[in-house]
């Protein structure tokens, strides 16, 4: 045997492989270090949107693993091994799995961008999906609010996600809009001054933006007055009903009249001819 001959292609095949394993190793390690801090990255973006520790866990280790499955292919087609059939294998049990699931995957998709966009917080009183109440829980497949009768709603995120969403709580202040019928005999000069005279009397009403007074429309019964104050968000009810129990106290005060919905029935008394 000549070893004269063998030891340069040993060493031919060792710097051609060598070169190829320690890519794949700077690969791997590389790959690995991204995937651990890209989980990272999901975990504290699902922490701030208050989500359970179960289920922060439960998508950090899921984002790991298919991070890692690429960086181990990366690694693998780096060594010369043939992939393709590999990740074919992996696309068609990952199409199968996506149309078996496909409604729970949307959930979890709108989950995510939830989490992503934080259009609502835990503690928000929101509006969408064709219900409204306070958010407790911001979970992966599903939101939970509680009305305000004390009922709790579950919802899939994805009806979430794909409806109008109204967020009561985004803004640290409200506009009370109300309307208020005199009758067309009133004075609405007079009017106008009791309601002014409400307003600035309540503490809750804020300065600015100012108050809103006027006479909104000419209705069947009455003239009706949008009275629209701003509040902070926390005030806005019980400014609602105090304005509304005072506006009916000053105005029987003054004598200021509050229609209602009536109709005048005019009777004629037929009288049938007299056959001749």
């Amino acid at each position: 045997m000549d070893f004269s001959n063998i030891l340069p292609r040993l060493q031919e095949l060792l710097a051609f492989y060598g070169l190829k394993i320690v890519a794949a190793i700077v690969i791997f390690i590389v790959g690995r270090w991204i995937a651990k801090a890209l989980k990272n990255v999901v975990k504290r973006m699902m922490a701030k949107g208050n989500v359970e520790e179960i289920l922060i866990s439960f998508v950090g280790n899921l984002t790991y693993i298919a991070l890692l499955a690429f960086v181990i292919i990366a690694a693998l087609n780096q060594l010369g091994i043939q992939t393709t059939s590999f990740i074919a294998i992996i696309g068609a049990a990952g199409l199968a799995i996506g149309l078996a699931l496909q409604g729970s995957l949307a959930n979890f998709a709108a989950g995510v961008l939830m989490i992503i966009f934080r259009p609502f917080q835990v503690g928000d009183y929101i509006e969408g999906a064709g219900v409204a109440g306070s958010v407790e829980k911001v979970q992966i497949f599903t939101t939970q609010l509680k009305t305000p009768d004390n009922k709790t709603i579950i919802i899939p995120n994805a009806k979430i996600m794909g409806d109008n969403i109204t967020n009561y709580s985004a803004k640290d202040t409200r506009r009370v809009d109300m309307v208020i019928g005199v009758g067309y005999g009133d004075d609405l000069k007079k009017v106008r001054e009791i309601l002014e005279d409400i307003l600035a009397k309540d503490d809750r009403i804020l300065e600015d933006p100012a108050p809103t007074i006027g006479v909104l429309e000419l209705g069947d019964n009455s003239v009706n007055f949008a009275v629209r104050p701003w509040v902070k968000r926390d005030d806005y009810w019980g400014t609602y009903f105090d304005v509304t129990e005072t506006v009916k106290r000053r105005f029987d005060e003054k004598g200021i009249s509050i229609p209602y919905p009536q109709r005048d029935v005019h009777l004629y008394e037929y009288k049938e001819a007299a056959v001749q």
